[in-house]
């Protein structure tokens, strides 16, 4: 008999699997939720963020009964206005001139189902500032094909770390999963550091 429920990543991001690693959890499985993505109609980024998060953890938690679901969505949002998740060189120059310059907020949802099938979920955010970026570093960044499938753009663990000289929040919501916040979710739900989950 299983004294502790296993656990199943509804993300297929490298990022959050590695973040989860250095915190000594290791998921019994990786499961992403595959579901659109795309914005409503004047929804704002914090809502957007939290609302994928909840829907992923809904989908995955309904393919795994009895397992804790952990889902995230990182979203990049200047004022109003979702960045978008760059899949092609434009979307990604349009971003870099967009965050050029300026300050944006990274909002990162968490929902956690736990193994009776509650959800819990946040929104995590952080400030991030740009410097000037000259059409050189746009270029550089471009060819490096770091801002691929990235939110708004970029990845601050890459070559844009070099871009930003300031942020307020933490490192790892602007990553993908806030750490200390998710965590302290999963505890509460039976996962704890360290554990062997497999």
């Amino acid at each position: 008999m299983t004294s502790t429920p296993q656990l199943i990543l509804a993300s297929s991001s490298p990022r959050r699997l590695q973040l989860l690693a250095q915190s000594g959890i290791v998921p019994a499985a990786v499961d992403p939720a595959d579901i659109d993505e795309s914005p409503l109609k004047n929804e704002q980024p914090h809502h957007h963020a939290l609302r994928l998060a909840e829907e992923k953890a809904r989908v995955v938690a309904a393919r795994h009964p009895g397992k804790v679901i952990l889902a995230a969505d990182t979203v990049v949002g200047v004022g109003r206005r979702i960045l978008p998740k760059a899949e092609d060189e434009q979307t990604a120059r349009q971003c870099l001139k967009l965050l050029s310059g300026r300050r944006h907020q990274v909002f990162t949802g968490v929902a956690v189902v736990d193994a009776k099938g509650v959800l819990r979920s946040k929104i995590v955010d952080a400030r991030v500032k740009f410097m000037q970026l000259t059409l050189d570093d746009v270029e550089r960044y471009i060819a490096s094909k770091e801002w691929d499938g990235k939110a708004g753009g970029y990845a601050i663990q890459g070559m844009a770390a070099g871009f930003i000289p300031w942020i307020n929040g933490s490192y790892s919501t602007i990553v993908g999963l806030p750490v200390a916040e998710t965590l302290a979710m999963l505890k509460s739900s039976g996962i704890v550091a360290s554990q062997k989950t497999t």
